[in-house]
């Protein structure tokens, strides 16, 4: 549950200066709802809106006062809406992905193949990358959105980037040896699938490529976006490298585990594909193709990669698998995972022994000595602060780096992790 304080916000100056100032705080027995409709000054000229964890959060008149500048609340009030949107145009990819082939009978079979393939590992996730391509993409082009077939392109675009997490998820699981992805079975340990599920994940990468083709060929950021999905796979594939090569199987060593190593996977494994991938390609659709307005977007969107990752990291061990959709696996994985490398800096001598003894082994009651031990060490706690550690660092990220764009997009994609239990 959030830690809620009341902001009131009043002008400083006349009605055509937008600026304000807290005029009060206080810790409320309970919150008042927000106005459901935008209201006026006469009717509700300061209306009271929760602040999360000291983030400075205020609303006058339809406006939103968030890390010390103005924004606009229309990729949190239609999130639901684009979510639905997207998810909707699923089945027009399958029907791409597959149509096209059915004047081939002798490959009838596979495409079988793929289209099952495409229907139990594609959908079922948060959809948050893809949907985040979407709503970028609104923010950046406004009214442009719905001429030429660009909100088709969008939703394509955004199906792609879910192509590519399907494809990296399909050959994670085989690799960590997972059991449940997304609340059922891993592809792999589906009754006759097994070790095919390898030709299976290239099926889904193949897609991508073939759905960038069909949607984009012609456009000018055509080559743009295929460069960033050729580029981003490369990246992720070295993090995912560095990650098995850090975490090999019966091989337990603890000086591996460092925070330079952690920051290095987590950065080249998740942030550039589930971060800065859906943006980038947002703004190349948008026609923002400058190295400076990339490497800004760069700069906030790793941070918040390594941010998602180590609450990813936290929920596999105390999250809850009903919630999650998986049985979390990093302790007998010997994965590189914040929680460890956290606790290695905190363990006396004979802890670390009693790590180095238990880390790394499948036996329940070996994985349940390292949950005692992250217990005695109040890893929960350490957790919790550093989640707000680096949530504040990003707002002040976005104050220095989003200048040229627009910073709502970050501002939600921030508060869609914030607090996350899934």
């Amino acid at each position: 549950m959030y830690d809620v304080t009341i902001g009131l916000a009043a002008p400083i100056n006349s009605a055509n200066q937008r600026k304000f100032r807290p005029v009060h705080i206080g810790r409320p027995t309970a919150v008042p709802p927000l106005p459901q409709s935008r209201v006026s000054r006469r009717q509700f000229p300061f209306a009271p809106v929760p602040q999360i964890q000291g983030v400075g959060l205020m609303r006058q008149d339809g406006d939103w006062l968030e890390a010390g500048f103005l924004v606009c609340p229309t990729m949190n009030s239609h999130a639901g809406s684009e979510r639905q949107e997207f998810s909707s145009y699923f089945e027009q990819i399958v029907q791409d992905l597959t149509a096209e082939d059915s004047g081939h009978p002798e490959v009838g079979d596979a495409i079988t193949r793929l289209k099952e393939v495409l229907e139990y590992n594609t959908p079922g996730g948060k959809c948050n990358r893809g949907v985040t391509v979407l709503a970028s993409y609104k923010e950046l082009v406004g009214p442009e959105l719905h001429k030429d077939g660009n909100l088709q392109r969008a939703l394509a675009v955004g199906w792609c980037v879910e192509l590519l997490q399907a494809f990296f998820l399909v050959a994670d699981d085989i690799m960590d040896n997972s059991v449940t992805r997304r609340g059922q079975p891993c592809w792999y340990r589906k009754e006759g699938v097994g070790l095919d599920a390898v030709n299976d994940s290239f099926l889904l990468e193949a897609s991508i490529y073939r759905i960038l083709r069909k949607y984009c060929r012609g456009k000018p950021y055509y080559l743009s976006l295929l460069e960033l999905f050729l580029e981003t796979s490369y990246q992720t594939e070295l993090g995912q490298a560095l990650d098995l090569i850090t975490a090999q199987p019966g091989k337990v060593d603890l000086n591996r585990y460092t925070e330079k190593r952690y920051k290095a996977i987590v950065k080249y494994k998740t942030a550039f594909y589930s971060f800065y991938l859906p943006v980038a390609a947002a703004m190349y659709m948008a026609g923002i193709a400058g190295e400076a307005e990339h490497t800004n977007a760069r700069t906030i969107l790793l941070e918040m990669g390594e941010f998602f990752q180590i609450q990813d990291d936290y929920l596999d061990c105390y999250g809850d698998p009903s919630v999650t959709g998986k049985i979390g696996t990093d302790i007998q994985d010997n994965k590189c995972g914040w929680l460890v490398v956290e606790a290695l800096k905190r363990v006396s001598p004979e802890q670390r022994r009693l790590l180095q003894e238990n880390y790394g082994r499948e036996e329940p009651e070996r994985v349940q000595r390292v949950k005692q031990l992250y217990e005695e060490l109040d890893m929960a706690a350490v957790y919790a602060r550093h989640e707000e550690e680096s949530y504040q660092r990003l707002q002040l990220l976005i104050s220095q780096h989003a200048h040229s764009l627009s910073r709502e997009i970050f501002l939600a994609l921030a508060r869609k992790i914030y607090k996350r239990q899934k």
